[in-house]
Formats: C-alpha cells, sequence, structure tokens
C-alpha cells in the first residue's frame, strides 16, 4: 500500500460498502456517501491502485454447495517448520479455506470445510501425511453467531 495515499472518511464510507456488498453500484455508493458515480469510480479506482482494495469476491452458502461441517484446526508442525512450509502444507488441500500462523502452543490454525464428519476425518488424516504435521486438534462449528464470510 502507497503509504503516502490519504484515506479520508468518504474513503472508509467507500469501503465500507464495499465490503457489505461488493456489487454494489457506483451510483448506490455515491447515493449514500454524497458523491456522483463517477466520483465514487475514480476513488475506488485510486484504493486499487494503492492496494487498499485488494479485490472482490462472492460469498457463498457452504451448505448449499454442500460443505456443512465447517471446523477450526490447530495444527502443530515439528521444530521450526516457517510459514512458508506451512502454506505449503495446506495449500494441497482444497477443504482447508483460511490458513493463519497463530501466536500459542499451535504453529497455524485453519479454518476447514467438509460435507461430514467422514470427509473431515479424511481431511485430517491427508493432513497428518506430511512429515512436517505433528498433530492436529479441532473444533467443530455448531452454529455461526454473527454473520461473516
Amino acid at each position: 500500500m502507497d503509504d503516502s495515499l490519504r484515506i479520508d472518511s468518504v474513503d472508509r464510507q467507500i469501503v465500507a460498502q464495499l465490503e457489505r456488498n461488493a456489487r454494489a453500484s457506483f451510483a448506490a455508493i455515491g447515493n449514500d456517501v454524497g458523491l456522483s458515480a463517477p466520483a465514487v469510480k475514480r476513488r475506488v479506482d485510486r484504493l486499487l491502485d494503492a492496494g487498499v482494495i485488494t479485490g472482490f469476491r462472492a460469498t457463498v452458502d457452504a451448505n448449499a454447495l454442500g460443505h456443512g461441517v465447517e471446523a477450526f484446526v490447530e495444527l502443530y508442525t515439528s521444530g521450526r517448520t516457517s510459514a512458508i512450509e506451512i502454506a505449503r502444507v495446506v495449500a494441497r488441500i482444497p477443504e482447508v479455506q483460511d490458513a493463519y500462523t497463530v501466536t500459542g502452543d499451535a504453529n497455524a490454525l485453519l479454518r476447514v470445510r467438509t460435507s461430514d464428519t467422514a470427509h473431515l476425518e479424511r481431511t485430517l488424516e491427508e493432513l497428518r501425511t506430511d512429515p512436517a504435521v505433528l498433530q492436529t486438534k479441532s473444533c467443530v462449528v455448531l452454529s455461526r453467531l454473527l454473520p461473516g464470510a
């Protein structure tokens, strides 16, 4: 991101609107923030060029796609396994939706989506086949309390 870029309150409002609905029209956003559609487009383009906005995405209903089981998995690795190596390990597992290095005992925290618990078990077994992975600890999500991605 460009450190010289000045982000004002209108830019923040535009970003917040796009976070809520990436498909909102520039006219609709402009109506809410008091700008014309071309002025909103110029600001969005500037925010994209500066790396403030890094992309747009669709949020989907995982249940509708047959991935009704969500789990958070603590990943424990051997020795001084680097973040790059952990990324290599988890990138090959399509069920891993998000992966983070974290503080605490675990080396990484993964968000995993599977079709059912048997699929989750197979996914965990696949993770553990990598020599760098010592163990996993899982928490299965029962319900989502706040809306999110």
